[in-house]
């Protein structure tokens, strides 16, 4: 009986150190995961404050809560569900969707920038342009979430080509994983930003000799910083997007065996690695700005012409 008992809680004690193992091994892989994806995460918190940039201070928070919900939902009940089928039965089907939401990304950014061209650089805030005729926070959400959910697909897609090789289960748990945890900083940043004006206010208001004059450059500092973070974001799905396109032409251009569709993100590749290889010590941080700035162009002009398909042409075809 105790032979018994005692070879029980041995195979306890195996199942226990493989569970372990296993917790482990998930942990580590969403961690790289997590990392391959750091570049979209920045793209992301940098979007997400313009929605709130204009709200009162009492409603910023509340709106950054309700955002992060949505992107939480975004991400393990849709992303991630149909991410991980098309993985297992479609895998081809992923660069396509990615090139959709790349596009949307790029249309989006066309239009910010054609606002603040034509408003003379006053582009209105997504809250700002809300609250025009009264305050309707439920479509500011709405189309916070709509970017969010292609910033996320392309967190998760990244991610998952990171672990598409584990287990489906492993899979599954590494995705859930990495959405929870993006999500919580992406959005915990969010709300630091938007509210630093607040603690700058404390500051100053304890009128302490370091703690004042930190805290009143703080609140003159903080709407420069969120007016400049609104055009980072919107640099920043013109940058996502277009990578995402030139990167979905390479890839489908090779799958069908024609190169030409890879031609522009040859071009862009190419002329990365030439500035990495002539500058010296600042090669790799120049080589970068070199590939960023190409997708950022790339997507312009795609979100251009998607724009101007979707204005100019409807107004022609009027009588």
């Amino acid at each position: 009986m105790s032979g018994g008992l005692f070879a029980l809680l041995d195979d306890i004690a195996v199942l226990v150190r493989a569970s372990a193992a296993s917790v482990d091994d998930v942990a580590a892989a969403a961690g790289r995961a997590s990392a391959k994806a750091a570049g979209v995460v920045i793209d992301d918190t940098a979007v997400t404050p313009r929605y709130v940039h204009g709200l009162e201070p009492a409603r910023e928070l509340p709106i950054v809560r309700r955002i992060a919900m949505g992107s939480l939902r975004n991400k393990l009940l849709a992303i991630v569900p149909v991410a991980l089928l098309l993985s297992q039965f479609l895998p081809g089907a992923l660069t396509p969707l990615l090139m959709l939401g790349g596009t949307y990304l790029c249309f989006e950014a066309a239009e910010k920038v054609w606002e603040r061209l034509a408003h003379h650089g006053g582009e209105a805030s997504p809250a700002e342009d809300a609250s025009l005729d009264a305050p309707d926070e439920d479509r500011l959400v709405a189309s916070a979430v709509r970017t969010d959910f292609i910033l996320s697909a392309e967190i998760m897609v990244i991610s998952l080509g990171e672990v598409v090789t584990e287990p489906l289960l492993n899979r599954t748990l590494i995705l859930v994983v990495v959405a929870v945890t993006m999500t919580a900083l992406v959005y915990g940043v969010v709300a630091l930003i938007v509210k630093m004006d607040d603690v700058g206010l404390h500051l100053a208001r304890r009128g302490r000799p370091v703690t004042g004059p930190l805290g009143r450059g703080l609140v003159a500092a903080m709407p420069r910083v969120l007016t400049v973070l609104s055009s980072v974001g919107v640099a920043a799905m013109a940058w996502v997007g277009g990578h995402m396109l030139l990167a979905g032409f390479a890839e489908i251009g090779s799958r069908v065996g024609w190169p030409a569709l890879g031609a522009p993100y040859g071009w862009v590749h190419h002329a990365e690695v030439a500035v990495t290889g002539a500058v010296g010590p600042l090669g790799g941080v120049l080589g970068w700005l070199t590939n960023t700035a190409g997708s950022t162009v790339f997507g312009l002009l795609v979100g251009a012409l998607v724009a101007a398909v979707l204005h100019l042409v409807p107004r022609r075809s009027r009588p």
